[in-house]
C-alpha cells in the first residue's frame, strides 16, 4: 500500500537520523492507483504538512510502500516530495511540490 505521509524537515531529519518514519497513521491512502487519486493524496498529505509548519518553511511529503501503518524502515520509503524552498504562510497552497528521491534526503536537510 502507498501511503503519503506529511512531514516537515526537523521530522524528515529524526526519521532519517532512527533510519525509519515513526507512523504512518497519520499518512493518505489513495483512493485509487490512478495519477488522480495519488495527486489527491499526495496535495491531501501537502496540506497536513502545511498545517504542521505553523509558519512559514518547507512543506514535506514522505511517500513510503509499506503493509503496516507502524515504523516503516527507510528501505520502504520510495520518494520525498518538497517545497524547493520555504515558501510564506500565505503561500498557493495548490503549489506543486518538487520530486526527490531518497539518496538526496540529506540534501533536504
Amino acid at each position: 500500500m502507498r501511503i503519503y505521509v506529511p512531514a516537515t524537515v526537523h521530522l524528515l531529519g529524526e526519521w532519517y537520523a532512527a533510519g525509519a518514519v515513526a507512523s504512518t497513521e497519520e499518512g493518505f491512502v489513495p483512493p485509487d492507483d490512478s495519477e488522480e487519486g495519488e495527486y489527491a493524496a499526495l496535495m491531501s498529505a501537502a496540506d497536513a504538512s502545511a498545517a504542521l509548519l505553523r509558519g512559514p518553511g518547507r512543506r514535506i511529503v514522505v511517500v513510503v510502500d509499506t503493509a503496516t501503518e507502524d515504523r516503516v524502515p527507510l528501505r520502504d520509503v520510495v520518494a520525498v516530495h518538497a517545497d524547493v524552498e520555504d515558501r510564506p504562510v500565505d503561500a498557493d497552497p495548490d503549489e506543486d511540490l518538487g520530486w526527490f528521491a531518497v539518496q538526496e534526503i540529506p540534501d533536504l536537510l
